[in-house]
């Protein structure tokens, strides 16, 4: 199946599923209160107005989507930055001079979900910006309460360049922890384990970190190897050996997010036994080298 079409069939149960979890919604509700901005974890391809209803909406935001002309330059936005920010996180600004920002979920080489932040100044409003953007309203035809529009402009939250880049900073590190929740949810799929394979995803989990082999979680399950190869591919719909490389892959992961860890630790210690191993299954399964996904992860969390 095309990456494209996977992507597409993922991303909006996965991201039903990441908004229920405990994890999301602590650090939905710390990001607002912290930063006084909106956040959004949203589906690919679904075009919509991202912050539209958050508590934390811009009140300018909340007028513009009252008309079909701004709400369509709105959306014109929002793919836009979705194009531009599957590899790395984008920030783009609206006709209005407001950033949104949106920083890409992947499972490997799987695009399935973006936080999104954003309708933030990174500097102070002026009359001249906003006689710009009002001339820009007036030529779409729109019917709009001039008074209540400026109002609502001059209380953009305004930030600065650093500070805005801190916070999305934020948001690339927690995409990171929902990458690995969604690989979890993900291999889960839609059918619910049977009693040996969630006892098998248990015993993997715990022996991760040693040499284990088909045969014997097999034998932790009391289930013939052969038997339970099958159910195993049939409940997760992975082979035992890809399923416990992803795990390890989503392991080590977590641990390069600590800029001390080395690449070569990182490895033996979620289990590869040999560096060239753990070279090439991280490659086939995250797409690039770990150098340079370490090398990406330093760029995006420090300046």
């Amino acid at each position: 199946m095309p990456s494209s079409d996977l992507n597409s069939r993922l991303s909006r149960p996965v991201v039903e599923q990441l908004q229920k979890t405990q994890i999301y919604r602590d650090y939905e509700k710390a990001f607002r209160e912290t930063t006084g901005l909106p956040i959004n974890l949203r589906a690919i391809g679904s075009f919509n107005l991202p912050h539209h209803g958050d508590p934390k909406e811009n009140p300018f935001c909340v007028l513009m989507a009252r008309s079909n002309q701004t709400c369509s330059a709105c959306l014109q936005l929002q793919q836009k930055v979705e194009t531009e920010a599957k590899l790395e996180p984008k920030t783009l600004k609206c006709f209005a001079g407001l950033c949104d920002s949106a920083v890409p979920v992947r499972v490997g080489e799987n695009l399935v979900a973006f936080l999104q932040t954003g309708q933030i100044l990174l500097h102070q409003p002026t009359k001249k910006e906003f006689t710009k953007t009002t001339r820009q309203i007036l030529k779409w035809g729109t019917e709009v309460d001039l008074k209540r529009l400026e109002e609502a402009y001059f209380q953009t939250r305004v930030l600065t360049k650093k500070q805005y880049e801190s916070i999305v900073r934020l948001l690339t590190i927690f995409a990171q922890h929902l990458s690995t929740l969604s690989t979890q949810l993900i291999a889960k799929g839609e059918q619910s384990d049977s009693p040996a394979v969630t006892k098998a995803r248990v015993f993997i989990t715990e022996h991760q970190d040693e040499d284990i082999s088909l045969n014997q979680v097999a034998k932790a399950v009391n289930m013939s190897s052969f038997y339970f190869c099958k159910s195993f591919k049939k409940s997760t719909g992975l082979t035992f050996t890809d399923y416990v490389a992803r795990v390890r892959i989503e392991k080590v992961k977590n641990l390069l997010l600590n800029p001390h860890k080395r690449i070569s630790e990182a490895a033996f210690e979620t289990g590869f036994q040999s560096l060239s191993q753990f070279n090439r299954v991280f490659r086939k399964i995250t797409g690039e080298a770990p150098t340079a996904y370490r090398a990406k992860m330093h760029a995006t969390t420090t300046h």
